[in-house]
């Protein structure tokens, strides 16, 4: 179930408020300008699948978030507990960073744990199939996809070179929870 902690920078193990009504999360998202809705993932995929056969199996969906949205790039994210690089590839998505750019993740399968920072707030996401987020440019943020990853997830961007992260050289992503396996 997707689940949305808001957190005050100076409480990390203690968050203000908790939901897990979709219409909550998305309306209190949406107050901060990021996208969040519910759109069907109706191919089953399995994590560790390729990026191929994800993007044939939602060429649709993908096709209409470039047009709607203008976006140049779509990769995917592709990962099971079996895949030799997990580690080092949670490593990469754990400090915070910034996209000189939208980011659109589309998850397909699996889950994992988009964490906000805006202003004094922490806003900690957990988003599992079905969940579309979008961040716009400069929102500082965070990704962790757990010490045994089981998630596939369709990323877009504005940018034609796709995920560029510019780190924002704050420890604050260390202080608060991490994805729980």
């Amino acid at each position: 179930m997707s689940s949305l902690s808001v957190y005050h920078v100076s409480s990390p193990d203690l968050p203000n408020k908790v939901l897990t009504h979709f219409d909550d999360i998305a309306a209190t998202l949406a107050e901060q300008g990021i996208r969040f809705e519910r759109w069907p993932a109706t191919t089953r995929i399995a994590p560790g699948a390729s990026q191929l056969e994800v993007l044939d199996a939602y060429r649709e969906q993908i096709d209409r978030l470039m047009t709607e949205q203008g976006y140049l790039s779509v990769d995917v994210i592709s990962l099971n507990r079996d895949h030799p690089n997990k580690a080092e590839l949670r490593a990469s998505f754990l400090d915070e960073h910034r996209h000189g750019e939208d980011e659109v993740r589309f998850f397909v399968a699996g889950r994992g744990l988009f964490s906000l920072h805006i202003d004094d707030y922490v806003y900690a996401v957990l988003c599992e199939r079905n969940d579309l987020i979008s961040l716009p440019a400069g929102t500082a943020h965070w990704f962790d996809m757990g010490e045994e990853p089981n998630l596939v997830a369709i990323r877009l961007f504005t940018n034609a070179q796709g995920w560029v992260a510019n780190p924002t050289g704050d420890a604050i992503a260390s202080q608060f929870p991490r994805l729980e396996d």
